[in-house]
């Protein structure tokens, strides 16, 4: 069975910058878009980036758009998140997320991670 382990969570002050990485544990042959989603206490489980197979296309929503860059080993199902100027809004825990069968990963992966804790203080 695979799963996806995420590191790099962290408490950073407004501004900073952090670093996530997600892989997958277990052997597997298949092709995944993989992506990251965050969930704020008392919120819904909301969409942050994704990126295809091959690593051509990159999604985000506006809320991170120019702050939060995805990318992957090229050929693997590692994943990582790179964010610039973190704000406090920007306080949530972090899953990893993956799915074979979608292109456009932006809701439902099949596969989630643990989660991640991102804390920005003021």
């Amino acid at each position: 069975q695979v799963h996806l382990v995420e590191s790099g969570g962290g408490l950073v002050q407004a501004g900073a910058s952090l670093n996530l990485s997600c892989e997958t544990n277990g052997r597997t042959s298949a092709r995944y878009a993989m992506g990251w989603f965050r969930q704020a206490p008392g919120e819904e489980r909301r969409f942050v980036a994704s990126i295809t197979w091959t690593g051509d296309r990159t999604y985000y929503p506006d809320s991170v758009k120019g702050r939060f860059t995805i990318s992957r080993d090229k050929g693997q199902n590692t994943v990582y998140l790179q964010m610039v100027n973190l704000n406090p809004e920007d306080t949530a825990v972090y899953y990893c997320a993956a799915d074979p069968s979608i292109v456009k990963l932006t809701t439902a992966p099949s596969l989630w991670g643990q989660g991640t804790q991102v804390t920005v203080s003021s």
